[in-house]
């Protein structure tokens, strides 16, 4: 009669059981830090010890790729780097009222016309 019982490998299989279930527990508890940061603070926290500011960061780039770019090296996840590539690139665009103003007038006044010679 076989026994469904292996005394040898019952007992090494147990330990090894039990460590990959809390190997398994502790990465599903991991948390992302930057989940529900806003895109300033999230410049603050990650690059503005290098970086003064976002503005001329994106350089052109789309936002997909800055935000892959981002995921790859900077960025705790794919959801954070994608705000923070919106956020530089819209840094790096113009305000619409600042587009449509007009020139400023230069501090120099004009030339006047001449004065109307009066008759002697």
């Amino acid at each position: 009669m076989i026994s469904p019982f292996r005394p040898g490998r019952d007992l090494i299989a147990l330990p090894i059981t039990l460590v990959a279930a809390a190997l398994a527990a502790t990465v599903a508890s991991a948390q992302n830090l930057d989940a529900g940061k806003s895109p300033e603070k999230l410049f603050a926290n990650g690059c503005a010890t290098c970086h003064r500011s976002a503005r001329g960061l994106a350089k052109g780039r789309y936002s997909l790729t800055l935000s892959w770019f981002l995921k790859d090296h900077y960025s705790t996840s794919s959801d954070s780097a994608k705000v923070l590539a919106d956020y530089l690139v819209s840094a790096d665009t113009p305000p619409p009222a600042a587009a449509g103003k007009p020139a400023k007038k230069s501090q120099r006044s004009r030339p006047r016309p001449p004065k109307p010679e009066q008759g002697q």
